[in-house]
């Protein structure tokens, strides 16, 4: 392709792309012509609406409504406020809204985006304006049908309570005169509201709903309440406040210290919280009192629970004072007795001081328990202190004995234990000497060729540690703990010269019947023969285990069974 041709192609490429952009730029024009042509009529339009027809309408009405001063200044008012909206907002809106169009015909977008935007804002404004100003119109000449629909729920309830009050009269003779006056003073509302509405009055028969619907309300809780409010004032909590004197008075007699529940106190103060709610019953003030009546009677019913509590505690502080002083006594004279005992302890056994330091501190403790106790008594015999306190000392005094008591506990193991070992050593000592004297009847009970070394060993071993532990026995004062290690050591090797001994003796014996019973195949294999030579050879010289070997290998050539045989008849 020549260069022409090159030029001719980018020249169109340039046209193609100049056409493309500013058909692009007039689609953006033209969406930009049309969204604002959109705002301008939407904000016609809002304009428009301000000045509704139900204004007028509103007004209208009002007009009628007029016989009195109040009325006529607050129809003058509106009519001032509606005249200048109409006159001179309205006017001053559409003035923006010509020179907005101005600038939208000549496509001055930047000025025409700001004063569209403060145009909205006035007529948002105005529009406020006026709505506000139709809402007041219409509270009143709405105000007659809303005024009436209340009211005649006011009556119903009214007529409602009244009639309550009617049926059960009896109930409220405390009270009966403020109410009636209070349904006087009701039935005068109702009558004002009458004539305020047929003066147009609607200032004042707001104020009169007001009042009514406060008055209405409070009559409805005095007449739900005020039978249950006189009740307990005047019955249920006096009848429940003497019982519960009666009640305090017995068991003072009995022995009970109450002061702590401040009765006397407490009951004076219901009195005057009673009184002080039966004055406010009587204007008609219900606020609380049933909450503050009901947690006086709580109190007086709680009382019993206390009085119950008190038995419960003389109980357990009776069990406590026995109790207590013969377990306090009983591990005093056990101590004493342990106290006294310390030089005979030092004297036969391995002790030193540290070992009865338990017994100075358990001495120190039950002092001060009893010392405690005895306080506790005192208090308890001039009715210092109510039984639940007296019981609760008993308790923490007797959690203080117990741990004495596992402490006197360990003493008595520790101390008691060392007469008890030495005592189970020498009986031990006894029952090692018969051991080792079966011992040796039973290595004598067979005819040994030779009796084997080892036999020897463990007779001079056990022998020995026989003889120290009668050395430990003799010793003054025993070391225990020696003691038991001897004991040990001296019953541990009897048992096993014991044990040898039986095992020597079976070993021999199975040894000998072995070779006599093979001596019937001498004749028969030489390899037998060979076998049960060397069997009497070893036999004599002592080692029964390898003579018994021998001889067992020999016969079992003939007799596979054979060491199973001789256990067999061993055994019977």
């Amino acid at each position: 392709m020549s260069s022409t041709t090159f030029i001719l192609i980018g020249i169109t490429y340039y046209i193609v792309s100049i056409i493309i952009i500013i058909v692009v730029l007039n689609i953006i024009n033209k969406k930009d012509r049309t969204k604002y042509l959109n705002s301008i009529n939407n904000l016609e339009r809002e304009k428009n609406l301000i000045i509704s027809a139900g204004i007028l309408t509103e007004l209208n009405k009002v007009e009628n409504l007029i016989n009195n001063d109040t009325m006529k200044e607050m129809y003058d008012d509106w009519q001032k406020r509606f005249k200048k909206i109409k006159e001179e907002e309205i006017p001053k809106i559409t003035d923006s809204l010509i020179e907005i169009q101005d600038l939208f015909d000549h496509k001055k977008y930047h000025d025409l985006k700001a004063k569209l935007a403060k145009t909205e804002l006035d007529i948002y404004y105005v529009k406020t304006q006026s709505n506000y100003l139709l809402k007041e119109v219409k509270d009143i000449t709405l105000s007659e049908d809303k005024n009436r629909e209340i009211i005649t729920k006011l009556k119903a309830k009214y007529r409602s309570i009244i009639t309550k009050y009617n049926n059960n009269k009896n109930e409220y003779q405390a009270i009966m005169a403020p109410v009636e006056l209070q349904f006087e003073n009701t039935d005068k509302l109702f009558s004002a509201f009458e004539v305020h509405m047929e003066n147009n009055d609607y200032q004042s028969v707001d104020k009169i709903i007001k009042a009514l619907d406060t008055i209405v309300g409070n009559l409805d809780l005095v007449i739900e309440e005020a039978p249950s409010i006189i009740l307990m004032s005047t019955k249920l909590i006096p009848k429940r406040m003497k019982d519960v004197y009666i009640e305090a008075e017995k068991l003072r007699k009995q022995g009970y210290n109450l002061d702590y529940l401040n009765i006397e106190y407490n009951c004076e103060e219901a009195n005057k919280k009673i009184t002080d709610i039966m004055e406010r019953l009587n204007v008609l003030n219900i606020e609380d009192s049933t909450v503050e009546l009901k947690t006086i009677m709580d109190y007086f019913d709680g009382l019993y629970h206390d009085f119950d509590k008190e038995k419960i505690a003389r109980k357990i502080f009776e069990d406590y004072i026995r109790t207590i002083l013969v377990k306090t006594n009983k591990f005093e004279r056990i101590n004493n007795d342990l106290i006294r005992k310390t030089k005979d302890f030092k004297y036969s056994y391995d002790l030193k001081d540290e070992d009865f330091k338990i017994l100075d501190v358990l001495k120190e403790d039950l002092k001060g328990i009893k010392h405690d106790y005895d306080e506790i008594i005192t208090a308890h015999r001039s009715k210092s202190f109510a039984y639940s306190r007296l019981a609760k000392e008993m308790e923490e005094l007797n959690v203080r004995l117990s741990k004495v008591e596992e402490k006197l506990d360990y003493a008595l193991k520790n101390l008691g234990s060392l007469k008890e070992d030495e005592v189970r050593a020498r009986e031990q000592l006894d029952e090692i000497k018969e051991i080792l004297i079966k011992a040796k009847s039973k290595i004598n009970s067979y005819k040994l060729p030779v009796v084997p070394k080892k036999y020897y060993v463990e007779l001079a071993e056990a022998t020995n540690a026989i003889k120290e532990m009668i050395k430990e026995l003799e010793r003054q004062p025993i070391s225990i703990k020696t003691l038991n290690i001897r004991v040990d050591t001296a019953r541990d090797l009897v048992l096993k010269l014991y044990n040898t001994s039986k095992e020597i003796v079976k070993t021999c014996y199975l040894a000998e019947m072995s070779v006599v019973y093979g001596n019937r195949y001498r004749t028969t294999s030489s390899k037998v023969d060979a076998g049960l030579t060397r069997a009497e050879m070893l036999f004599e010289k002592g080692n029964f285990k390898a003579s018994l070997e021998n001889s067992i290998n020999a016969i079992s050539t003939i007799e596979p069974d054979f060491y199973h045989d001789l256990l067999s008849t061993f055994e019977k």
